[in-house]
């Protein structure tokens, strides 16, 4: 009898902690179920895309993990006069040298076509080293922080190189390029929202915490990266794309309208050519982002102005409301304001851009460079709180939908062949619009009337050289069949 019963008695027992422990997973299980159903959707599962949407939301978790390391040792800790030198000294140390190396990412990165989950692993590992080296350094200030924050800045631009490079290659069947983008973009965006008070907490218990979390973020991104499907890998009927003007090259194919030319001259006596009367012309060279018309060339102009505006907002607006908060909030809850109004523009933008599905991208550009435009005018005349948070909010909004605008140009006008290379050099050259705008943040003296004023000159200069050619574009139309 009283074998039966301690027979019995663990039953019940074992099936309540089953159950119990069923309860506690569920929120867990239930929500990673729920997060892959939704980046696996319409054929991103099978083709790849939903692993590289996680991949980049573990990127966007790990980056914002280090900024609010790097932002607690060198902005919040020490008085405004002493911040704005060490992040001086941060942007001669890192930026600097990284507009030096910008130029090389692309061309780099485009020779190794057959190795591109090995790059982006890679780039994922040598943040995760170099947040263990800053680590011991936030707490002191040291200089050894700077050259580690150089080389997480190189890495994390190397990879969004690779990521827009690689995104073609895993697109759905009828899914636009626009749309792919959007996915990723708007799951980096949730990951960094969710990081972001995840490493302020971490921040409260030690100066390195932040970095520690994100030493493990980033080792989980590299195994990731490898989890990639193969055709990533793959360089298979692709070129490099070459930055060359169709007018210096007439036999280029893929331009987007007839180029009116003169007769052409007689051949010049002297150093001969190679080629006899009646010889075919050289083997053609492969188009360049040029070549295959203006609307790629002017939207890369329009989306240069959108990053180089994001780069000053960021540093002028933060020394700014450090010093003069907003009414009646203290310094962290305005740029806390601006933050949120900002990456609640980006995501609206990128929803909006999916939604529209790039139709007239060149019309889209135009429109939105000039909404932006319009904002920061009326923030400089009427400088107020809320005009300060509704800049930021229509410059996230405008950059995002300009970008993936121009993410639809490139689809539609690049020949495949070349269009994993036109996207990483594009990617490149927007990288260092973003660093040359906030050196001129961190130069400007904090006057909000002055900054809100060079804020409005940087889209007028992004506007005269694009908008005109937009539109013409827009008018004349393109033989290239336009994406669904």
């Amino acid at each position: 009898m009283t074998a039966a019963r301690s027979h019995d008695g663990p039953g019940p027992l074992r099936r309540a902690g089953r159950a119990t422990g069923r309860a506690l997973r569920t929120p867990f299980t239930g929500t990673a179920r729920g997060i892959r159903k939704a980046t696996h959707a319409h054929g991103a599962g099978e083709s790849g895309l939903g692993k590289l949407i996680e991949l980049h939301a573990v990127n966007g978790a790990g980056d914002v993990m280090i900024t609010v390391a790097l932002a607690s040792t060198v902005f919040f800790s020490v008085p405004t006069d002493e911040a704005r030198g060490r992040v001086a000294l941060y942007l001669a140390i890192t930026m600097a040298p990284f507009t030096l190396l910008a130029p090389v990412i692309g061309p780099l990165l485009d020779r190794l076509p057959h190795g591109r989950r090995a790059a982006m692993a890679g780039a994922m590992l040598a943040r995760a080293l170099l947040a263990i080296t800053m680590s011991g350094a936030v707490a002191t200030g040291g200089l050894e922080l700077y050259p580690a924050a150089l080389g997480v800045l190189v890495s994390s631009k190397a990879y969004g190189v690779v990521r827009s490079a690689v995104v073609p290659r895993l697109l759905p069947p009828k899914f636009s390029l626009v749309k792919a983008n959007s996915r990723v973009t708007l799951a980096g965006l949730l990951a960094t929202g969710v990081a972001a008070p995840i490493g302020a907490g971490l921040q409260t218990i030690g100066s390195a915490w932040p970095l520690y979390g994100a030493c493990a973020i980033f080792i989980v991104g590299t195994f990731l990266a490898f989890t990639m499907p193969p055709k990533v890998d793959s360089a298979k009927g692709e070129r490099r794309a070459r930055l060359i003007d169709p007018q210096d090259h007439p036999h280029l194919p893929h331009l987007p309208e007839p180029v009116r030319r003169p007769a052409a001259p007689k051949p010049k006596r002297g150093r001969s050519n190679g080629r006899s009367n009646g010889e075919k012309p050289p083997k053609e060279r492969p188009p360049g982002l040029r070549s295959v018309g203006g609307s790629v060339l002017h939207g890369l102009q329009a989306n240069a102005a959108h990053r180089a505006l994001s780069g000053f907002l960021i540093f002028f607006l933060a020394f700014l409301l450090r010093e003069h908060p907003m009414a009646g909030q203290s310094a962290a809850v305005s740029l806390a304001i601006v933050g949120v109004s900002a990456g609640a523009g980006n995501a609206c933008g990128t929803a909006v851009g999916a939604w529209l599905r790039a139709r007239g991208p060149e019309v889209i550009i135009a429109t939105v460079l000039t909404l932006a435009l319009g904002t920061a005018v009326l923030a400089a005349v009427f400088f107020s709180t809320a005009a300060v948070a509704a800049l930021g909010a229509v410059a996230g909004f405008t950059q995002a939908l300009s970008k993936l605008s121009l993410d639809a140009m490139i689809q539609r006008d690049v020949p495949e062949e070349v269009r994993t290379s036109a996207f990483a050099r594009s990617e490149t050259l927007l990288q260092m619009a973003w660093v040359v705008g906030g050196g001129i943040g961190i130069a400007l003296p904090l006057n909000a009337v002055l900054g809100m004023s060079v804020a409005a000159g940087i889209l007028a200069l992004g506007a005269a050289a694009s908008v005109r050619g937009l539109l013409g574009a827009a008018r004349r139309g393109t033989p290239h069949p336009r994406v669904a």
